[in-house]
C-alpha cells in the first residue's frame, strides 16, 4: 500500500463544499430527514444533498435510517463513528467565522473572494 499524509484520508471524506454544512447541520440538530435538511441548507440542490449524504453513509460518518411505510420515511444522523468529527468541525467553524472577521477588518466587507 502507498504510504501517504494521514490528513489526506481525512480530507478525502470531508472536502467538498456541502459535507461539512451536513455535519454541522446533524451535528447542531440531531436526526433529521431529508426535507429538513434541505430546508436547513437552502442553497443546496438534492442531486448534491443525495450525492453528499451516500459519500457520507459510505463512509459510516452517517447513518442512513430507512422506515418501512407508505409515504417512505428516511433519517439521517451521525454515526458513532462519525461523531468524533464534532470535535473538529465546531472548532474549525468557529476559527471560519473569525477568520471572515479578520478579512472584513482588514479589507471591508467589499473585499474581493
Amino acid at each position: 500500500m502507498k504510504e501517504y499524509c494521514k490528513f489526506e484520508s481525512a480530507l478525502d471524506i470531508l472536502v467538498g463544499k456541502w459535507k461539512p454544512v451536513i455535519l454541522l447541520q446533524l451535528i447542531s440538530n440531531g436526526t433529521m430527514r431529508f426535507s429538513e435538511l434541505q430546508k436547513a441548507i437552502p442553497d443546496i440542490n438534492k442531486k448534491m444533498l443525495t450525492q453528499q449524504l451516500r459519500e457520507l453513509a459510505y463512509n459510516d460518518i452517517v447513518h442512513r435510517e430507512v422506515y418501512n411505510q407508505v409515504p417512505p420515511k428516511v433519517e439521517y444522523s451521525i454515526s458513532d463513528y462519525g461523531k468524533g468529527l464534532s470535535k473538529i468541525l465546531q472548532p474549525l467553524n468557529d476559527w471560519g467565522a473569525a477568520h471572515i472577521e479578520h478579512m472584513n477588518e482588514l479589507y471591508g466587507e467589499d473585499r474581493p473572494r
